[in-house]
């Protein structure tokens, strides 16, 4: 008994993380900025955001599902931590919809662990079957769907029956007399068994069953406390889903913690005359067979009362999440952050600030390519997803410039202004396309790593003048950006034509070495890899300088470099 719940927790967990991990990771790459687009407009207010969260858990009814899938939009980047709290606080006025069931059906009629199984085989049909990269996005979110469902089924199931087990029950009849017993007890069964819905029905049935009485009204003072440890218990799956996430998403797991916690408090202190309103309110009297129902009246009223108490404020509860959750040492902000569309109508100022962050993304850039090369020189597994990281911050830039000069465009803009801006914009997309390299020497790296492959000293050597090179080029091509310097720009071209003759100079170092045995053809394929992705990232940042140039103009360009 004791080593089937241990496994069967240990094992879930594993199953819930592996899951939450492929679902994030889907949702990145299936979603991208235009589910981003449309969630922020679902939740471009606190109500609409309030309803979201709870339509979705009233569905699905399981609020750790929803908050569970707001944590991973919040990892992936696809809602704001401001955006992401209403929905939470939606969730938990959602998830009382399955009291009502059981109050008026004894049953659950939807029980999201019954598609997870389902869930997966449509998966991973979509992803062996579709040549398409989207189908093969979604697959893999159904895929991380199932899986993460699973375990929590696991983990259920370590815990079969607990909320029937008489020794349990006996436990919570004795934890009724003492208000703080009874949260303590309703915190820990909802952390065992994973769902304050079930949490809730147990005292439903414990209540309905005569276990507290048939003083009603006592009935319900001795299940409200239940319920409020619940749902505070039931936050628990939120945490679990933000091991290992980014800051936000821990933040989001805590605002829901918070939430819980703060709404718990204030409603301790209030058991008697939220009991009486409820009985108040009732449509039906006190007996056997409406209790269930006056329970179910209590926890929706409860959770409602925290929302209208919390939407107002949630500001504060940022504030609050904020100062909890710290950025780790030395972490800082991805994105754009100078971009102000209130500006817009300065178009002189609009076009200042998108240099600036230009040049922000360009640095960023840089930082990629030096973490991928230098893991790939150092077998360092933690550089290489330092770089992924940066460079996800790229595609961020990117878009959100792009939208910005978009939106400028539609404005009045002077001939100057229309002349600069598609050449920034053709800058952003080059400097997006560097960041995809650098993923690519990183993904190569990976490959060495696994593969245990050793480049030989010569071809170390020759790795480090490419990145010499590379990372000069870049230093050139920023303070060009910065100041509008052309003699950078120009003496970046130099090291285009260095990096040029590297690319065919190492190609045949490489094909001596192959020659005299110092080397594999794994470890070479490898190498020239790294060479060409190294030349293609000169190529990109010579369309910068060029650009820079000829004084962000088309023709410009042409007329300084002669063609």
């Amino acid at each position: 008994m004791i080593r089937d719940v241990i496994f069967g927790t240990i094992g879930g967990l594993g199953l819930f993380l592996f899951g939450m991990g492929l679902m994030s990771e889907g949702l990145k790459k299936a979603a991208g900025q235009k589910l981003k687009k449309i969630l922020g407009s679902m939740t471009r207010n606190r109500i609409l955001g309030c309803l979201v969260g709870a339509g979705t858990t009233a569905l699905i009814q399981s609020s750790s599902a929803t908050t569970v899938m707001v944590i991973g939009f919040v990892s992936a980047g696809l809602l704001t931590l401001a955006q992401a709290i209403p929905v939470i606080i939606g969730t938990n006025i959602g998830t009382t919809a399955t009291a009502w069931l059981v109050s008026i059906s004894g049953i659950e009629a939807f029980k999201i662990t019954s598609y997870a199984l389902p869930a997966v085989a449509i998966g991973f049909a979509m992803q062996m079957l579709s040549k398409k990269q989207t189908v093969k996005n979604v697959g893999q979110i159904l895929i991380g769907f199932g899986i993460l469902f699973i375990g929590i089924g696991f983990m259920k199931d370590a815990f079969g029956g607990i909320e029937q087990n008489p020794r349990i029950q006996e436990l919570l009849i004795k934890a009724a007399d003492n208000p703080i017993l009874a949260i303590l007890a309703g915190i820990l069964i909802t952390m065992v068994i994973q769902s304050s819905s079930a949490s809730v029905a147990s005292i439903q049935l414990l209540a309905a069953g005569g276990a507290f009485g048939t003083d009603w009204h006592i009935a319900l003072n001795i299940a409200i406390p239940f319920i409020l440890g619940s749902n505070i218990g039931t936050t628990i799956t939120a945490q679990l889903a933000a091991i290992g996430a980014n800051t936000n998403a821990r933040r989001a797991a805590w605002a829901h913690t918070t939430f819980n916690l703060i709404g718990a408090f204030i409603c301790f202190w209030f058991i008697g005359p939220i009991s009486k309103t409820v009985f108040a309110i009732s449509p039906w009297p006190g007996s056997a067979n409406t209790i269930a129902a006056i329970i179910a009246i209590a926890h929706s009223s409860i959770k409602i009362f925290e929302a209208v108490f919390f939407l107002p404020a949630t500001g504060w509860l940022e504030k609050i999440v904020l100062w909890l959750i710290k950025e780790p040492p030395g972490q800082r902000k991805l994105e754009p952050v100078v971009l102000e569309y209130r500006l817009l109508d300065t178009p002189e100022i609009a076009m200042e600030q998108t240099r600036r962050e230009i040049v922000r993304m360009a640095k960023y850039a840089r930082e990629a390519v030096g973490l991928a090369i230098s893991g790939l020189l150092n077998n360092n597994y933690n550089r290489l997803q330092q770089a992924r990281r940066t460079e996800d911050s790229t595609d961020t830039f990117q878009y959100e410039i792009t939208a910005y000069l978009a939106a400028l465009s539609q404005r009045q803009i002077s001939e100057q202004t229309s002349i600069e801006l598609p050449v920034l914009l053709h800058t952003v997309n080059d400097l997006e396309r560097i960041g995809d390299h650098a993923v690519n020497i990183a993904e190569i790296a990976e490959r060495k790593i696994a593969q245990n492959m050793v480049f030989s000293e010569s071809a170390r050597s020759e790795t480090r003048s490419l990145r010499k090179q590379v990372n000069e080029m870049f230093g050139r091509i920023i303070k060009a950006l910065e100041t509008g310097d052309t003699a950078s720009a120009q003496a970046a071209l130099s090291n285009e034509n260095a990096l040029n003759k590297m690319q065919i100079d190492f190609r045949r170092s490489h094909v001596q070495r192959m020659t005299d045995g110092l080397c594999n053809a794994t470890a070479g394929l490898i190498f020239i890899d790294l060479v060409d992705n190294a030349e293609k990232i000169g190529d990109h940042l010579t369309n910068i300088a060029q650009a820079v140039i000829g004084g962000l103009r088309w023709d410009g360009v042409d007329e300084k470099l002669g063609a």
